[in-house]
């Protein structure tokens, strides 16, 4: 079974790439885990992130955007404290108030799904590369959704972590041409459509 080379390096990686990246998301809570989580990998290896996601389940309240919403400092500092997840206090402070603005569109939009699912159309953006290098780290659509995250006050939300989010929750499938998950995320949205 032929898969993209980066999902080779770990079982890790190799589960996340058979199981969930790719995958269109609408589920709000899952859609602000991935947000938290892409932006707590900016400057580290996406390995590093999966290995303590469960731990960041826990410590981040299963990604409840309204209980995250109302930390306050000492659960920051407690959450500093916590050997379980990357320790960046700029990252942990982004958390709170993306929770904060994630909130807000959900009240404006509807729903978060909503709203972030409207930079692509609404349907994933399906490319067809046939190698790792030709996958861009950052596109047209990736530049306008950090633009907006950026106005509306959103950190650590540059164009590179919004194009991983993107690639993550399925807003694009950029599974290499000859990967088996490309064939069959091409099938799950047909049925879909």
């Amino acid at each position: 079974m032929k898969r993209c080379d980066w999902a080779t390096i770990s079982p890790i990686l190799r589960e996340y790439h058979d199981k969930e990246w790719g995958v269109p998301v609408h589920d709000d809570r899952r859609l602000f885990e991935f947000l938290v989580l892409e932006g707590a990998q900016a400057g580290l290896s996406w390995t590093t992130v999966l290995q303590k996601r469960e731990n960041y389940r826990k410590a981040f309240d299963g990604f409840d955007p309204a209980q995250v919403s109302q930390y306050k400092d000492a659960d920051v500092e407690k959450l500093l404290a916590n050997s379980g997840i990357i320790r960046n206090r700029l990252k942990i402070i982004a958390a709170v108030r993306n929770a904060q603005l994630f909130l807000e569109i959900r009240r404006k939009y509807g729903s978060f799904d909503e709203y972030v699912w409207r930079f692509v159309g609404g349907s994933p953006i399906k490319h067809r590369f046939q190698s790792l290098a030709e996958i861009p780290s950052k596109t047209k659509e990736s530049d306008a959704l950090s633009r907006e995250f950026r106005r509306l006050g959103f950190q650590f939300t540059g164009s590179t972590i919004c194009y991983a989010f993107m690639q993550a929750v399925g807003m694009v499938n950029d599974h290499l041409a000859d990967c088996f998950r490309y064939r069959e995320l091409q099938l799950i949205n047909r049925k879909k459509a």
